[in-house]
């Protein structure tokens, strides 16, 4: 697989993967997230215009299987949204996402990777503790985390449980010294 900056054209299938991705949420009793939508297409524009939103796509076929956007919070590069089309799960696309954002937080002298995720949901927090994140307390939140958090709720995200994650990303140094 190889991963790419988003592109305008991608823009309406990173809509359909997230839809896609979503359907899995009905099978643990949170169709309400599942019929959620997809961020829309000026949004993800602006994750693209700004360069912070990458694909995943086979070398062969240069259509994405997956999707990143982040954005800058707080000294962190915080993952807003990561999905991968259930036809390409369990192969390592979120992971490879998600590392190549931790490339890119590391030349942005970004600290940490942070994200918010369901706390209960096998493919969600559960899946991130497996990649290094860990579940931040009450008190280590930051201003930003707090904010983003309450935006979840008014969207009715509490419904179920939520944390806030982070993985923190070595200096560019630390990535590049042979081992």
């Amino acid at each position: 697989m190889r991963i790419r900056p988003a592109r305008r054209s991608d823009l309406p299938l990173l809509q359909d993967i997230e839809r896609a991705a979503g359907e899995p949420f009905r099978t643990v009793g949170m169709s309400r997230v599942a019929d959620d939508e997809p961020p829309s297409l000026d949004v993800l524009d602006e994750y693209r215009r700004a360069g912070r939103a990458w694909v995943t796509v086979r070398p062969d076929d240069d259509r994405p299987l997956g999707y990143l956007v982040a954005d800058p919070v707080d000294g962190a590069a915080h993952i807003e949204q990561v999905s991968v089309h259930p036809s390409a799960a369990r192969r390592g696309l979120g992971g490879g996402l998600i590392g190549h954002t931790e490339g890119w937080a590391a030349a942005e002298g970004l600290a940490a990777l942070t994200l918010t995720t369901f706390s209960h949901v096998p493919w969600n927090a559960p899946y991130y503790a497996r990649l290094g994140f860990r579940v931040l307390t009450e008190g280590e939140l930051t201003d930003g985390l707090r904010k983003i958090r309450a935006e979840e709720a008014e969207h009715g995200l509490d419904r179920w449980p939520r944390v806030c994650m982070r993985r923190d990303v070595p200096h560019l140094t630390e990535i590049n010294r042979p081992r």
